[in-house]
């Protein structure tokens, strides 16, 4: 495999609209190009080669193929207004 060109990182939060479990991703879109002269991208997630993001995402929970991409931190406000921290009180 080539060496990369260049290497963009982006995170995506996900929500299926199956089940209704929601998600965050980072990955690192490596950009190369073959003995061609091809350019061709890899996405990697936790150290993997895995595929798109945008293709055909798929829920982890249900599997389900209903599943709206949004800006990352998405689900993480989304939990932190259902869940808002414990405030103490003085005394």
């Amino acid at each position: 495999m080539s060496e990369p060109t260049a290497v963009v990182h982006e995170s995506y939060s996900f929500a299926c609209m199956r089940c209704g479990h929601a998600w965050e991703q980072s990955y690192e879109i490596e950009h190369h190009v073959d003995a061609e002269g091809r350019e061709f991208v890899l996405y990697v997630a936790d150290g993997r080669v895995v595929p798109s993001p945008l293709r055909r995402p798929e829920c982890r929970n249900c599997e389900g193929h209903v599943v709206r991409i949004m800006r990352a931190g998405q689900v993480s406000s989304a939990l932190s207004a259902l869940h808002p921290p414990l405030q103490r009180r003085a005394g």
